[in-house]
């Protein structure tokens, strides 16, 4: 289960940071839209990006959401990308995921494949 208040701040129309580790040791932060089942962090990506490459390769990642309505009410969680959701799966979590933020399906042109990363928080810091 995850912790009550990453699973509130993730399913809401908050904004999340999302770090992984680049082959060259540096890290690389993308501001993502983000969201949450009972048990994971969801990260909506394509495979042909960069922060997909990392996670294959290292699945060590950082998220911090932060409160739209306060941004000094934040969440940090250090954790693991253990799963990988493809297919229609992943088509219907970026149309829901838009849904949310935008209030239409996701409009952008798709370049490769939809994947929700499932991340597995290992660490947990609220602040605010």
């Amino acid at each position: 289960m995850l912790d009550p208040t990453l699973k509130e701040l993730a399913q809401g129309k908050n904004f999340a940071a999302f770090t992984t580790m680049m082959a060259s040791g540096y890290p690389q932060t993308s501001i993502m839209w983000i969201d949450a089942d009972d048990e994971f962090l969801l990260i909506n990506t394509e495979i042909h990006r960069a922060k997909y490459s990392n996670v294959t390769r290292d699945p060590h990642v950082n998220v911090v959401i932060w409160d739209g309505n306060n941004p000094y009410r934040y969440i940090e969680a250090r954790g693991d990308v253990v799963g990988f959701v493809t297919g229609e799966d992943a088509r219907r979590h970026i149309d829901n995921v838009s849904n949310k933020y935008v209030g239409t399906d996701y409009a952008a042109t798709i370049e490769s494949e939809r994947v929700v990363l499932q991340i597995l928080p290992r660490r947990v810091r609220l602040n605010g």
